[in-house]
């Protein structure tokens, strides 16, 4: 298949180019070149490649600042995917759209199904929401992926950060009440390419298996580099005071993809000591830790 990518430099787009590339034609479209808010540029570039699928990465993906710079986030995810997807059909293009465990409001007592109500907290959910509606009225042909917690080596993550506070020395502190399921970037590029081959259209949820904490997940992170969990201070979302409210819940149930693909994502504790075994900042990490303790 012919595929293009936007947003192929972020988190996600590093792993699932290479990925998608072993077994299909891809061609990225660079930010500097193919601004997604920009109509003629997106038209021209999607003549140029003429392809049969589009997976649509680029966001605004600032959660907090997506509360001050609210009009941003909304032209980006939301106006960016109609101006994409208006592009796609033209060229006879489905596509395939990527969004966020912060669609839900976190107040289920459950991992949220595919069908479950929608109710955004931020404004950075409710454009990705926004973006939602964008691709799947687009196309009959269209569909949604929603992931969530995101890590790995193409851009700022949560892991990244506990590591590099570690590393140097700064107390950490970190919520116990939001929970949900942390992804690894190269573990999601492999269900996206199973979801893109399949190509059955509707809403996926891709996530690593299993839920924890967000404290949790950095206990986890210290564990994986060979330091000392105990570091970490346990905190609340009201203590922290972010900008941006966060869903207490926001762990994704993969109904469709175990039932259609017959497919599941490894447990997120593996995804994390997999990821840290080859992070450049793990020693410094471990001996952060010893050092902090002293």
């Amino acid at each position: 298949m012919r595929i293009l990518v936007t947003g192929a430099s972020g988190l996600v787009g590093t792993d699932l180019v290479p990925r998608l590339s072993r077994d299909h034609e891809v061609t990225v479209a660079p930010h500097a070149e193919v601004d997604v808010t920009q109509v003629q540029p997106v038209r021209d570039a999607f003549e140029s490649v003429r392809p049969e699928w589009v997976v649509h990465l680029a966001a605004f993906t600032n959660v907090d600042g997506a509360e001050v710079e609210v009009e941003a986030a909304y032209r980006v995810n939301a106006l960016g995917t109609r101006i994409v997807t208006d592009a796609a059909r033209r060229v006879g293009a489905r596509l395939l759209y990527l969004s966020t465990d912060y669609v839900f409001d976190g107040e289920s007592d459950r991992p949220y199904t595919e069908w479950d109500a929608t109710n955004p907290l931020s404004a950075y959910g409710a454009s990705k929401l926004a973006g939602e509606a964008e691709a799947l009225d687009g196309g009959p042909g269209n569909l949604v992926v929603r992931s969530s917690w995101l890590f790995g080596r193409g851009g700022k993550n949560f892991v990244d950060t506990i590591l590099a506070r570690a590393a140097n020395g700064e107390p950490l502190a970190v919520v116990t009440d939001q929970r949900g399921s942390p992804t690894y970037a190269p573990h999601l590029a492999d269900a996206l390419a199973r979801i893109l081959e399949v190509g059955l259209p509707g809403v996926y949820h891709a996530t690593n298996s299993g839920i924890c904490s967000w404290y949790d997940l950095a206990c986890e992170v210290m564990r994986a580099a060979g330091g000392d969990p105990a570091r970490i201070e346990r905190t609340t979302g009201a203590a922290l005071g972010r900008p941006a409210p966060r869903p207490e819940n926001s762990a994704l149930a993969n109904v469709a993809l175990h039932t259609l693909l017959d497919y599941e994502l490894p447990p997120w504790e593996d995804a994390v000591r997999e990821y840290v075994a080859g992070h450049p900042r793990a020693a410094e990490a471990r001996d952060g830790t010893r050092h902090a303790r002293r």
